[in-house]
């Protein structure tokens, strides 16, 4: 696929303003003392890891916008990028690859030169939790930076769930009630404010190896994203080169 290319805000931009304001996202927040005490002892423990809060990666203004749960110990904690570093993120990269998402099938370190289309990753939590297991009050606390994330997409944008808890974590940032929307791999929902939430299992090594998640399964949630995205765009490819996303 050849990449159209057009004027961006850098996302290095974009954190800086957002340090600012205070609301996508703080590098240097503290809110889960849990999280916190822990990512200050893996800063000791592996002092080559980024061990801190990771950043969403990709443009700052996505037609899709892709909610995984938390940054994985030897993943995007060590490299600094969202599914960066682990086997979740060879699914996940080659799948965005696949439908004109990524640059790129492959996602080795947040300075490859790869560039995410139309397209940007976060997680419900933003810390590294201990046995990749956020409790119920470190996602409600860290659910405020998402709830601004999602208030600044565009009407139309899809939202991509990966697992329950993202689900959830976009429903309650949202504001609205989870038992109007089940979670379902494939299921697809309308919000009132427009954007269309659809549903997947995680990608990750556990679903993927006892295919309770095949690669024709993700692929063809990508494939109706795909679809619902082509059918409202009107205009270029948007595109980032943000170094740590």
């Amino acid at each position: 696929m050849k990449l159209a290319k057009r004027a961006y805000v850098p996302l290095s931009r974009l954190r800086e303003r957002v340090r600012r304001e205070g609301a996508l996202f703080s590098a240097a927040c503290t809110d889960c003392p849990r999280l916190s005490n822990f990512l200050a002892q893996v800063r000791i423990s592996h002092p080559d890891y980024f061990a801190q809060p990771v950043p969403p990666f990709g443009v700052d203004a996505p037609r899709l916008l892709i909610v995984g749960l938390a940054p994985g110990m030897h993943g995007a904690n060590r490299t600094g990028r969202p599914f960066t570093g682990d086997f979740a993120g060879i699914l996940l990269y080659d799948t965005l690859h696949r439908y004109g998402f990524a640059s790129r099938p492959a996602s080795e370190h947040a300075a490859d030169g790869l560039e995410l289309i139309d397209c940007r990753i976060t997680n419900a939590v933003k810390c590294l939790p201990p046995e990749n297991k956020p409790d119920t009050n470190e996602i409600k606390i860290c659910n405020k930076y998402l709830s601004e994330e999602l208030k600044v997409l565009d009407k139309y944008t899809a939202v991509l769930a990966l697992g329950l808890i993202a689900h959830k974590a976009v429903l309650m940032a949202l504001g609205l009630k989870q038992g109007n929307y089940a979670f379902g791999h494939a299921a697809e929902h309308r919000l009132p404010n427009g954007l269309s939430l659809f549903d997947s299992y995680h990608c990750s090594r556990y679903n993927t190896q006892t295919k309770r998640l095949t690669h024709a399964m993700f692929h063809a949630v990508f494939e109706r994203i795909r679809d619902k995205i082509d059918s409202k765009n009107t205009g270029e490819p948007r595109t980032n080169t943000d170094e740590h996303g």
